[in-house]
Order: structure tokens, then sequence, then C-alpha cells
């Protein structure tokens, strides 16, 4: 899936609340020396352009927003991302996920159409993902606070894109961290 005038856009979720890791800002946890952002951000850089939805860092070369209300969950952080997508093609990505690379993103958007990494359990991945911006805008519900994923993204029908061993790993817990 290639999206129109330059290519493809993405949209990483860095607002979590990170209450199972006792508060920490989830971007700024280091895994095999690097932030999770680093991560994140390593693993879209094939994107024109790259917008954060969280606490604003400085980095640069980075579109910074956040949700309304801050903590509304991963459906608001998309729609707010969402508002400063330009391509026809957004990949979706959580900033926990240290395991998803540029390779990943890679084989979601050569799917050709929406995509979503799927674990080795079978489980889907809604916050790792390849989708028409349009779809996405339109699945979205007009007040997107605590929807959950499943019930915005399941009904676009995404493509399975099996996840290689560690990539859908994220890290939530202490004992996440530990992996």
């Amino acid at each position: 899936m290639s999206g129109a005038q330059g290519g493809w856009d993405a949209v990483v979720l860095a607002g979590g609340r990170g209450s199972r890791l006792g508060g920490v800002d989830k971007g700024s946890i280091r895994v095999a020396g690097r932030t999770l952002l680093d991560h994140a951000l390593d693993a879209v850089r094939g994107a024109a352009r790259v917008v954060v939805v969280g606490p604003e860092k400085d980095v640069p070369g980075v579109l910074w927003t956040r949700e309304e209300p801050p903590g509304g969950g991963p459906a608001a952080g998309v729609a707010a991302g969402l508002r400063h997508v330009r391509a026809d093609v957004v990949v979706v990505l959580a900033v926990d996920q240290p395991g998803v690379t540029s390779s990943t993103v890679e084989r979601l958007l050569a799917v050709g159409g929406p995509a979503v990494l799927v674990d080795e359990d079978g489980r889907e991945q809604w916050l790792a993902g390849a989708w028409r911006t349009g779809a996405l805008v339109a699945a979205l519900p007009d007040d997107p606070r605590g929807a959950s994923m499943r019930s915005v993204l399941g009904p676009l029908l995404p493509a399975p894109v099996a996840a290689l061993p560690g990539e859908a790993r994220d890290v939530d817990t202490p004992a996440d961290l530990e992996r």
C-alpha cells in the first residue's frame, strides 16, 4: 500500500499513563540502550510525516500533538494524530512495541490494503497497523475517548500480518520490561 503524494505518514501513540509501570512515561523507558520512543521513530523512519501523540520532547523532525483529554485512550490518540496526517496511507504504532522495526512496517504496507500485525497466538495488535487514512477517519466515533481499538479497526477488515518472534511484544509491566 503506498500513499499518494510521496508515500505514507505515521502516527506514534506515546501518551499512555504507564500505570502498570508505576506511572512512568513509556516513551522514555530504555530498552537495549535506546528509548522506546527512539525504537518507534526508527520503525517509521520512511514516513513522509511523523506525528507523535504524547507529551512533547526535544526530538527534531517530529510533529507533536495531544489527545483531548490527555489520557483519553488510544482511539482518542489516533484521532488527534490523524488531524495532522496528509498522506492517503497512515501507519499507526504504539510507542511500547520495541520489536516493531522498519521491516515490520514495510511488511504491513506491502499488503496493499489495511493490515494489522498479529502475534504468535493469533491476536491482532491493533496498535501496529497500516490503514487508508480516509477509512480510518470515518471509522472513528465522534467521541473516541475510551473506545476500544478493536471496535474501531475491526470493521475495516485488515489483512493479518504474522509477527516474527518477539516483534509483537509490548512493554506494559515490569515483567515485560525484564524480557
